[in-house]
């Protein structure tokens, strides 16, 4: 379906009195390390073009619903188009215990496919040419004051699809 058509059919759904497909926006995101504010990312937090080893930062996740066995963390620059959506700097998946409604994320180191265990990376970053990075690509704007997030979603995983049940975001901050 093309954008057109789908906003037709949310416009024809919204005019039936229907409502339209939404995800919950329940999840609580916190950062489980003091270092993080989402004010500024952290000294050493970026990548390693610009002389940094950055990970991604452990993050508390509450308000899971129970069905739930993963959770989906994309990242992303919303300051540079390229790579502001759908996990521009990386997609990575962690799998969580169903029904105890919050997770703890561990850190994930940056530059690399190599994963711990219950952990996996769904999608490498999307960056080209002196930025490229396999894996989650940390803060890369050399310090010219980007904004990053992270849009976090509760899944329901089965084999290498997922279905998303509860979304959050957090701010990590601006490099």
């Amino acid at each position: 379906m093309n954008k057109k058509s789908g906003l037709c059919v949310l416009v024809a759904t919204l005019s039936l009195g229907l409502s339209a497909p939404a995800l919950a926006d329940d999840l609580t995101v916190e950062f489980a390390d003091s270092a993080w504010t989402g004010d500024r990312i952290p000294d050493g937090q970026h990548c390693k073009k610009f002389g940094g080893s950055g990970a991604t930062p452990p993050l508390k996740i509450s308000g899971i619903p129970a069905e739930a066995n993963a959770i989906v963390v994309e990242f992303n620059d919303r300051s540079f188009q390229k790579l502001s959506y759908d996990g521009g700097h990386g997609k990575i998946g962690f799998m969580i215990e169903p029904g105890k409604g919050e997770a703890m994320l561990p850190a994930v180191p940056g530059g690399t496919d190599a994963m711990p265990d219950g952990v996996w990376l769904e999608k490498k970053n999307r960056a080209t040419g002196a930025w490229y990075s396999d894996g989650y690509l940390p803060p890369c704007s050399g310090g010219q004051g980007n904004t990053y997030e992270a849009e976090v979603f509760a899944v329901i995983k089965d084999g290498d699809d997922y279905d998303e049940i509860a979304e959050g975001e957090i701010r990590l901050g601006r490099y």
